[in-house]
């Protein structure tokens, strides 16, 4: 099946901790059914140091459940997104404002 919510879309979270807050997804893992969204979701991982990193605790933003997350649309508001064909390509669409997301 293709992928509703894609590296560089803009998303807003909709549970969780961050819920309200919006970000750009980073990483997309669709066997976890997850995404990383920047700067979102943080936790503080100990990193070992090395040539180069310092090390000591680090923030690292953690993978979100891509049920808790929606696209944002040109409006600014969380939408749905759908699929359709437009000649004869398959395109995604915003459910709220009907328009293409990636022309």
């Amino acid at each position: 099946m293709a992928a509703k919510l894609k590296k560089g879309d803009k998303v807003v979270v909709l549970a969780g901790k961050d819920r309200g807050k919006q970000g750009t997804i980073t990483t997309v893992m669709p066997k976890e059914n997850k995404a990383v969204v920047e700067g979102l979701n943080m936790a503080v991982r100990h990193q070992r140091q090395s040539q180069t990193n310092q090390g000591g605790r680090q923030p690292k933003a953690m993978p979100i459940d891509l049920s808790n997350l929606a696209f944002v649309d040109a409006n600014g508001k969380p939408t749905r997104v759908g699929f359709r064909v437009e000649g004869d390509k398959k395109v995604r669409f915003a459910k709220t404002t009907g328009d293409a997301i990636d022309a």
